[in-house]
């Protein structure tokens, strides 16, 4: 969220001054008349995120990795807990931390809050590191003196969303393992292994069946353009990189997604998941809807999800419930709209959500074993398919070779 420097009057006269977290200047005021001070002067104090001094070898800049703000939110909450002043336990942190970079960036969180920012102001200043969501949590958490619930929670959120990641790689390893060495197959077989038969074929001046001379037509296409080929390649993966940076491209691109047969009903509910999540854990804190639905839109790392989430915000703006505009996203089940709208009922929003998020999950894990299975046969014609292109193509004339010989 954004910052902003901030000078008000408390109720005996004196004047005070500082740093706070809020949607615009003006819930910033409220905020500060709700706790007794009249605002005085309130402008942005949005700074630029200090760049790290080092980068890696390939010229990126270094990142820090999910098990280390894992880590780092679970030691803030017992810190914390244990009465430990908010700039020790960060110092202390920063001289643990293996990740030079992080610990670069601990320190200048470190230093800030000595200067008298607010923590969460103070870990905003890297938005690469902490996002939106982090630091609207730890900003509720503050002002509530829950800071090491609010650790705890991130802590809890970040490890599911590790957890979700990894079932997707451990059901994708194999299939994309199997694509790479079938590429890395058809490229040797094209540029080294069929021109030594088609040596032969020509040293014999056999009549050749349309598959052998279509497969020494793609083959001899490899051997005399392989650096346009190569070059082509990189152009292509360059300029889909450099669309997707685009919010056009990334928008499109992420509502394609979710369409792909087969594992594009996976990414929905990852999606869904994440969103019940997110906004049950914004609605736990506090945070008001209005701004909770902003976070959550940008937490959820899809574009074509958060385009709804803010047509839903933008829904509720104009005085509609939460449980129609979330009929109108046409994002959800009927299941977990009934779910919700109970939920809006009962004031137990954040329970219900978090029994959706569950819900997907389990659709999730399920999809995802369905995947592989799925996978597997459909992998296995393809690699029986190339090995029968081969043999019509390549070993059948040999064998009339040979039958000529005798």
């Amino acid at each position: 969220m954004p910052r902003y420097l901030f000078k008000a009057k408390s109720s005996s006269g004196e004047i005070t001054s500082g740093f706070r977290v809020g949607l615009n200047p003006g819930a910033v005021a409220q905020e500060l008349s709700a706790s007794g001070m009249l605002p005085l002067k309130i402008e942005s104090a949005e700074e630029p995120e200090n760049e790290p001094k080092k980068v890696s070898w390939l010229g990126l800049k270094p990142t820090v990795k999910t098990n280390e703000l894992v880590v780092f939110s679970l030691q803030m909450a017992s810190l914390t807990k244990a009465g430990i002043s908010v700039v020790k336990a960060v110092n202390t942190l920063a001289e643990s931390s293996k990740n030079e970079y992080f610990a670069q960036v601990l320190e200048d969180v470190a230093n800030h809050l000595e200067s008298g920012m607010d923590i969460a102001s103070s870990l905003g200043r890297h938005p690469r590191v902490f996002n939106e969501l982090f630091v609207a949590l730890i900003h509720v958490g503050e002002n509530t003196g829950r800071l090491d619930t609010a650790f705890r929670q991130i802590a809890s959120y970040l490890e599911l969303e590790r957890e979700t990641r990894q079932r997707i790689q451990a059901a994708t390893r194999y299939p994309m393992f199997v694509m790479v060495a079938i590429s890395i197959a058809i490229v040797i077989l094209n540029m080294f292994v069929i021109p030594a038969f088609a040596t032969v074929f020509a040293k014999y001046g056999a009549d050749l069946p349309w598959q052998t001379q279509v497969i020494l037509a793609v083959s001899n296409f490899f051997v005399r353009f392989w650096p346009l080929l190569l070059l082509a390649g990189i152009g292509v993966v360059w300029g889909w990189f450099a669309y997707l940076k685009t919010p056009a491209g990334r928008l499109r691109w992420h509502g394609m997604k979710i369409r792909i047969p087969v594992i594009g009903s996976i990414f929905e509910r990852i999606y869904l998941s994440r969103f019940c999540h997110t906004f049950a854990m914004v609605s736990r804190a506090g945070v008001p809807l209005n701004q909770g639905l902003k976070i959550v839109a940008k937490a959820i790392g899809s574009d074509y999800f958060a385009q709804r989430i803010d047509g839903m915000r933008h829904g509720i703006e104009r005085g509609e419930s939460i449980t129609a505009t979330a009929r109108q996203a046409k994002l959800f089940s009927p299941v977990v709209l009934q779910m919700m709208a109970v939920g809006e009922e009962t004031g137990t929003m954040d329970e219900l959500l978090d029994q959706a998020a569950s819900f997907y999950e389990e659709e999730v894990s399920y999809a995802l074993k369905g995947m592989t299975d799925a996978l597997e046969p459909i992998l296995i014609i393809g690699i029986a398919g190339l090995v029968l292109i081969m043999a019509l193509g390549v070993f059948l004339p040999l064998w009339d070779l040979n039958s000529v010989a005798n």
